[in-house]
């Protein structure tokens, strides 16, 4: 039996919300070189002084100072269905969007919800459950839905903005890691392979179950870790994979990361269902927008590429902290239940800044 069966509007006229779209999740993203070919041909914008995060460095949101003591988080994220229950989808697309406020460090405060549906298509029911699921993941988040944007669309869309609030200097940016710093990863890899088995009726209930638990887990030890004086530098792994993001804190610090493969934690099943072909497009293109600037030892597994740049949506924290401060993070991570954080790596000086996997 498949996972997708008891998530259907009804056993008469199943209803796949993943049918409407031509991708799911974070692998939506536009592929790493296409953007950065984008942007490069953008006009510079106003950059005021109290802009203290903006777009120069792929942080995850933009941060703005507004006195001594606080600094404006603001960040939207929102995609097609990833799973084709809507309240599944809701809660997904919520707990992704306010990971980057967690992830620069904030606390979040309030949400705008983006909301654009096939009105003609999908029963109000089915909208509305989407909706449910956003809510919900908001109430635990501790934050108000405050208003928002709708709009009649072809295929189904939604996320959210979300603003927070963090003190000035403990905003934690990508270029902030250090030389020496320890790469430690808060959640295990595989959404995207899951995705790709979902969409081919090869996940069953229990690997469904396992998918929805991670990408519904907010990344709440946020604000706490860029508590921790040892901590340097916070992202999230989110549509551009483990790879993808960790390059992004090397670059942005100027720096060489340095993954050990057999570190780096894996959702159960995942190797199996990424052997049978249940790999998305969105790996090779995130792999070809960015992978000559990834080292790759020969003896790695087959298979390790594809998981490297595998999109991870609402994926988890990749902290970089002084070896000294390994031990309070894996805690903080464990006492917040996140209990495969690992350490998978670390950084180091590097004429030529970029990314390289060690078996």
């Amino acid at each position: 039996m498949t996972a997708s069966s008891p998530h259907t509007s009804s056993p008469a006229a199943p209803l796949r919300l993943t049918s409407f779209s031509h991708g799911g999740g974070c692998g939506c993203k536009i592929a790493p070189g296409v953007l950065s070919s984008i942007l490069q041909h953008s006009a510079n914008g106003i950059i005021p002084p109290e802009l203290l995060v903006g777009i120069e460095t792929s942080d995850d949101a933009a941060v703005y100072r507004l006195n001594d003591e606080q600094a404006l988080v603001a960040t939207t994220d929102f995609f097609m269905p990833i799973v084709d229950d809507p309240y599944d989808f809701g809660r997904i697309a919520a707990t992704n969007a306010i990971s980057d406020v967690y992830a620069m460090g904030g606390k979040p405060i309030m949400a705008l919800a983006i909301v654009a549906m096939p009105v003609n298509a999908l029963p109000v029911q089915v909208i509305g459950e989407v909706l449910r699921g956003g809510q919900d993941v908001c109430k635990l988040a501790g934050i108000p839905i405050a208003g928002g944007h709708t709009i009649d669309s072809v295929e189904p869309i939604y996320g959210l903005v979300v603003l927070g609030l963090v003190h000035p200097d403990r905003v934690r940016r990508n270029r902030d890691a250090r030389a020496g710093d320890v790469l430690v990863l808060g959640k295990p890899l595989g959404v995207g392979v899951l995705s790709a088995a979902l969409k081919k009726e090869q996940l069953d209930a229990a690997g469904y179950q396992r998918m929805v638990a991670t990408t519904t887990q907010l990344n709440t030890p946020g604000p706490a870790l860029a508590a921790l004086d040892g901590v340097h530098g916070l992202t999230d792994i989110t549509g551009f994979g483990l790879a993808g993001h960790t390059l992004e804190l090397a670059r942005g610090a100027g720096l060489r990361a340095v993954i050990d493969w057999s570190t780096v934690p894996l959702i159960e099943g995942v190797l199996d269902l990424a052997a049978q072909g249940c790999i998305t497009g969105a790996s090779g293109r995130n792999w070809a927008g960015y992978g000559t600037a990834v080292q790759l030892d020969p003896a790695l597994p087959p298979l390790a590429q594809a998981l490297l740049s595998d999109p991870q949506t609402s994926g988890g924290l990749l902290v970089s902290c002084a070896p000294d401060a390994v031990d309070a993070v894996l805690a903080l991570f464990q006492n917040q239940g996140f209990g495969g954080a690992a350490v998978i790596g670390h950084l180091q000086a590097d004429s030529t800044p970029g990314l390289t996997i060690r078996p």
